[in-house]
């Protein structure tokens, strides 16, 4: 399998691991280099810090559901378009959850290093994400 695959492959894993909450095998395709900032601006890092993400979003949307749609790889990036889709039933930072379903189009483009993620660009529409939840946006400070 190539590096191209490889990558891919890991990919696959981790949208997995947002579907079923098995974070346990986040140390085969995770990074300890890992970094990246949630949205409300605590840094993730490591394994651990990526669990602490698919747990929060797992709380929130109990329903979580990760579907890719297209993926390509080239060297050691991996972009990927993918479509979820969840029901708003944890709090959400200050939110109270509304019930609401949302299904949101999201892009990640990845860098990985032996076959692990460290790091990613998220590209969302998060007015459209607050709008399906059923809540007002945070004010921009």
């Amino acid at each position: 399998m190539g590096i191209e695959e490889t990558n891919k492959e890991s990919i696959r894993r981790q949208i997995e691991v947002f579907n079923n909450g098995n974070i346990e095998i986040l140390p085969e395709i995770i990074s300890p280099d890992f970094s990246m900032m949630d949205p409300s601006g605590v840094e993730l890092k490591g394994p651990d810090g990526f669990g602490q993400m698919v747990t929060l979003w797992r709380s929130v949307f109990p329903d979580l559901h990760f579907a890719i749609d297209d993926m390509v790889a080239e060297g050691d990036r991996v972009a990927i378009h993918f479509t979820y889709t969840g029901t708003f039933k944890g709090k959400w930072g200050d939110i109270e959850p509304t019930g609401n379903h949302i299904k949101i189009s999201e892009a990640i483009f990845y860098v990985l290093k032996d076959g692990k993620e460290v790091s990613q660009t998220n590209f969302i529409d998060w007015l459209t994400f607050y709008q399906q939840m059923g809540v007002e946006p945070p004010s921009q400070q």
